[in-house]
């Protein structure tokens, strides 16, 4: 019956009875279950009999995802996270910094002294935004200027030249940037992926990096640090994901050719390559039973946490531990072996 069930639409109603022999009562109670909920059940149970449940199955149906309606939510902060001061005085600027990896390097960065600004995109992240601010006012030096939450399109040259202006008009400079802002979509061959979707990815994931930078120079000075969020698909390739494992690739170029460009003028440029890591855009991008079992195809055989992965922005942000670094990358990707 519940194959039947589940390859059709219609809804099932279960009478669950409990017995309870030393009252000598029976009670009967009816469920009605709908085709997709049982499905989400099944799923569970089916990851938790193989044992090696993940994530309970879900799914959201735009981009970019949003944090608070995530099971569980992702982890962003931690009291072993130890700060020490390590970018007091810096102001920092980070795209796509309302939830996921970009959360946590905000709340990292605050912890460590910095004043924080970040993006967001206005409407479908906007309680993540609200959120991320109340984290960084709680988490904000008694220095530091108070946070800030700025909602922009990313792919384009003049939001990204207005987003920088209104960062320097309120703190007067930038010491670190943080290109973040990312999305992808699922294509099974080249054939899916016309110009309209191919433009979207490469404006929000590569065109952004160049726009953000040509407009943050002027206000960085020697000692600034520029970090890009690549991938570990960059390296290892990815069948279902080619258009983002594209501008991913081209991040990597940019990072290297940055560095190398700007090396004289005492900035450091240099990137991370996150592998799977527990964030909205997630069930944002997958099915449901490939997010249920989402990160355990890497050796240490589960999905990162991003709060693991914010540490390296810190790293590689702090003259003090990463003065003599530029052009590389920090690989916090469960054990995948890369090469570069």
């Amino acid at each position: 019956m519940l194959s039947r069930f589940l390859s059709g639409s219609r809804v099932l109603t279960i009478t669950a009875r409990y017995h309870f022999p030393t009252q000598k009562t029976q009670l009967s109670t009816n469920f009605t279950v709908t085709h997709n909920s049982l499905r989400r059940v099944l799923l569970t149970v089916r990851s938790m009999a193989s044992g090696d449940q993940k994530f309970p199955p879900q799914k959201q149906d735009a981009q970019p995802g949003r944090q608070y309606v995530m099971d569980p939510t992702p982890k962003d902060a931690t009291e072993d996270y130890k700060p020490a001061n390590k970018l007091e005085g810096k102001v920092a600027l980070v795209t796509g910094g309302d939830s996921g990896i970009g959360r946590a390097v905000c709340h990292c960065f605050a912890l460590e002294g910095a004043t924080v600004a970040f993006t967001y995109v206005k409407g479908q992240e906007d309680k993540d935004a609200v959120d991320t601010l109340e984290m960084l006012k709680k988490a904000k030096h008694p220095d530091a200027k108070d946070p800030l939450a700025l909602p922009a399109d990313l792919g384009y040259d003049e939001i990204c030249k207005r987003t920088v202006e209104e960062v320097v008009n309120i703190y007067g400079r930038i010491d670190i940037l943080v290109n973040n802002a990312a999305e992808q979509y699922e294509a099974n061959s080249v054939e899916q992926i016309d110009e309209p979707r191919l433009l979207r990815v490469f404006r929000t994931n590569i065109f952004s990096y160049f726009f953000m930078v040509r407009h943050a120079l002027k206000h960085m000075k020697e000692g600034s640090s520029i970090i890009n969020t690549t991938s570990v698909n960059a390296y290892k390739g990815n069948a279902k994901l080619l258009d983002y494992t594209s501008t991913k690739g081209a991040i990597v170029a940019f990072t290297r050719g940055l560095a190398l460009q700007l090396v004289n003028k005492g900035i450091r440029v240099n990137g991370v390559a996150p592998g799977p890591i527990w964030t909205p855009l997630i069930p944002a991008s997958f099915t449901e039973e490939k997010t249920a079992n989402f990160g355990k195809q890497v050796p240490m055989q589960r999905a990162g946490q991003p709060i693991e992965v914010a540490p390296s922005y810190v790293f590689l942000a702090s003259n003090a531990d990463s003065s003599y670094m530029t052009g590389q990358v920090l690989h916090p990707n469960g054990g995948t072996i890369v090469n570069g």
